[in-house]
């Protein structure tokens, strides 16, 4: 990040010295000001603003040319619409910064504040429904009566499924509240599934499903027979006296497999707890336990359904120092264009993801599945800069850009921001940065406290370095902190100067649960893995039956184990060699490989198939240092084995050389225990700079 200043600094230069050179004199800026308390029919001064963000960018269009600034002052703007930005409003010579005045706090916000709960009463419609414990707890409020009825629904998302805007949620002192479920924390377990009931629904334990079966609209979240694949599903009938639930198509995506875990969702019979909520979508009646006094709290519902800004085909736009918060839909979109920036914002509280550089379009990971070469029009040099992201329902930041067809890199970047708790609704496969196309760079991330993924890459040539990333993976199993998967030709990614720590996937469930915190799935290939520091970090590296991976120079402390190799070509998965499954030999027959571009930068590709393809050739695992743990485990043995080349590991050093007594990262580099020609990795500059 330290080079790009510099980068910036001289080209600022550079351009100032042209224009002196040939008499020309920059434009002045303009200006614009927004205030909640301002009038859209004033001038747009700083005395007299206009009170809507889109009066301001109107502005602009009336008055173009040269630099302007849109400051927004202390305050909150609640957006009913997205706010649309074209290819017309900025240029090279015309950038547009929206931004929040210094000092204040500027809060777009796709739903509205609510105010006037009262106390609920034998009155009350469902008042029954609520059990005489909690009574007393629960507040109300008419949503139609504050004219809100846009009130969304609940639907099948999850594991393959569309990204989808939640319906509306409730927010209380800026956290989000629980919809009222059962159990209130944790989960139920799958009794059993006879075969009348296969992939329809399962038998429960227990009585309490007993209790909802007048309820309208029951929902049920689980991971149905994967630990790595969560879906919703709507129930259909409950049988009481059989302990069944049937469900409603789409089912859940994979067969209900006794002993998984669910929980039910969308019950005011399970209003019981502090901070859980439940609308009344018949008549808008909202009720509510407040997790403290409602009087002292500000109290939202999100509204919006579609993204909050689009940028579209723009070019030298900046959105600066802005909240955006309370949507049911994502925060903002760039298609095309180059050179915007999202800077200093704090995305939090939406319904499905932060920022999508690229079209926002309904399953980017499924389209990418069924077309390797998709390209999501996220133009180049856009990114997403000293960020906070959190809380948000589907994903933090989807970024794409570049083009595989022709190895086109798109130089888009997610740089210097924290990103957490980014997948509350949907757990798997909505990781914090989903990083696509060609070329784009995630750098100096810190990235914690995740149910899943942290960054699933597809792609080619990109930089993932300088990022902080621990507890993530934390509700699932056979999982990656960074995940990459079947496709032989997704090559030349770089991951380097990265620290991945304190790792786990759920505990106390049985199979495959482990977590990676490199997980080169299924034949993925052509990575390098250079200067990153593992401690505690699971598998730390799993090579999947990919080729040319290098793993080197890397720290592996308490790894278990360090790395993983095998040739699953030949062993369980024969079946994409035999006819079965042709997904690898589709992928690569997309790119062309025996023609350039992909003949010239990744020559292996050429003669592959003439090769044993099944085979894991041609990864390397050089001067590497293992302490504690296991360093490596083969699968597959007879074949994975032999063909990994070793060189100057050094094994089972003393941690005392790698780690201070407070578990701090200190790597002694003088120590005999060293391997050769060991380069120093920059610890002190992985992470959030500040």
């Amino acid at each position: 990040m330290k080079s790009i200043s510099r980068i910036a600094l001289l080209a600022l230069l550079f351009m100032s010295c042209f224009a002196n050179s040939r008499g020309m004199n920059p434009s002045p800026e303009k200006a614009f000001y927004i205030s909640p308390t301002g009038n859209d029919e004033n001038a747009g001064t700083k005395d007299r603003p206009f009170v809507t963000l889109e009066r301001g960018v109107r502005a602009v269009r009336e008055n173009p040319g040269g630099p302007v600034t849109i400051y927004l002052r202390e305050g909150w703007y609640p957006f009913r619409h997205t706010l649309v930005l074209q290819g017309a409003d900025s240029s090279p010579d015309s950038p547009l910064v929206i931004r929040a005045c210094p000092g204040e706090q500027a809060h777009i916000i796709g739903g509205r504040e609510i105010s006037g709960f009262e106390a609920l009463n034998p009155h009350t419609r469902n008042y029954n429904k609520i059990a005489p414990p909690f009574r007393d707890h629960i507040m109300t409020i008419d949503l139609k009566a504050l004219e809100i009825t846009g009130f969304g629904k609940l639907s099948a998302r999850g594991f393959g499924r569309a990204i989808q805007p939640s319906g509306l949620e409730l927010y209380f002192n800026g956290e989000p509240m629980t919809l009222a479920r059962w159990p209130n924390s944790g989960w139920a377990m799958i009794k059993d599934v006879p075969e009348t009931l296969e992939g329809v629904g399962f038998v429960y334990d227990g009585n309490r499903p007993s209790r909802w079966t007048d309820a309208p609209d029951v929902w049920l979240h689980g991971y149905w027979k994967w630990d790595w694949a969560d879906t919703y599903v709507q129930v259909a009938r409950i049988d009481t006296a059989a302990r069944t639930i049937l469900t409603q198509a789409p089912y859940g995506g994979y067969p209900y497999t006794k002993g998984k875990r669910y929980y039910a969702l969308n019950l005011l019979e399970e209003l019981d707890s502090p901070g859980e909520w439940y609308l009344d979508r018949e008549i808008g009646l909202l009720y509510f336990w407040p997790p403290s006094d409602i009087e002292k709290a500000r109290v939202f519902v999100s509204l919006l359904q579609a993204q909050m800004v689009s940028l579209q085909n723009t070019r030298n736009v900046t959105l600066q120092g802005l909240t955006f918060e309370y949507t049911c839909g994502a925060g903002i979109e760039i298609v095309g264009g180059r050179d915007n920036m999202i800077k200093g914002c704090t995305l939090r509280n939406m319904g499905t993801v932060a920022v999508s550089i690229g079209k926002l379009i309904d399953n980017p990971g499924g389209e990418i599945y069924k077309n390797t070469l998709y390209n999501g029009l996220a133009g180049y040099n856009n990114g997403v800069i000293d960020c906070l992201i959190h809380s948000t329902g589907e994903g933090g930041i989807i970024l794409g850009g570049g083009d595989r067809a022709s190895l086109t890199p798109g130089a888009n970047y997610v740089i210097n921001n924290e990103i957490y708790d980014c997948s509350r609704w949907v757990r798997t496969y909505r990781a914090a940065i989903f990083m696509y196309g060609v070329g784009n760079i995630v750098k100096h991330n810190l990235i914690h406290d995740l149910p899943h993924t942290a960054v699933s890459f597809w792609g080619n040539d990109h930089l993932i370095e300088y990022n902080e990333i621990h507890h993530v993976c934390m509700e699932t199993g056979d999982a990656g902190a960074l995940y990459n998967g079947r496709d032989w030709t997704q090559r030349g990614t770089v991951i380097r100067y990265n620290y991945f720590h304190h790792l786990h996937g759920v505990e106390g469930r049985k199979g495959f649960t482990d977590v990676m915190a490199v997980y080169l799935d299924d034949w993925s290939s052509g990575a390098t893995i250079f200067g990153n520091i593992f401690y505690k970090a699971g598998r730390s590296v799993m090579i999947g039956g990919g080729r040319d991976n290098l793993v080197e120079n890397n720290v592996f402390i308490d790894g278990a184990p360090a790395i993983h190799v095998d040739a699953r070509g030949k062993g369980w998965a024969k079946h994409y060699f035999d006819g079965t499954d042709s997904t690898l030999f589709i992928r690569l027959e997309a790119v062309h490989p025996d023609r350039p571009p992909y003949s010239t930068r990744y020559p292996q590709l050429v003669h592959l198939l003439e090769n044993d393809p099944a085979l894991p050739k041609g990864n390397g695992i050089i001067r590497n240092i293992s302490a504690g743990g296991k360093w490596i485990e083969f699968f597959d043995a007879k074949f994975s084995k032999p063909l990994v080349y070793f060189k100057d590991n050094a094994i089972d050093v003393d941690k005392s050389i790698l780690l201070t007594d407070d578990d701090s990262i200190r790597i002694q580099y003088d120590s005999p225990a060293m391997p050769p020609g060991f380069q120093r990795i920059p610890v002190e500059e992985i992470g959030l700079i500040k």
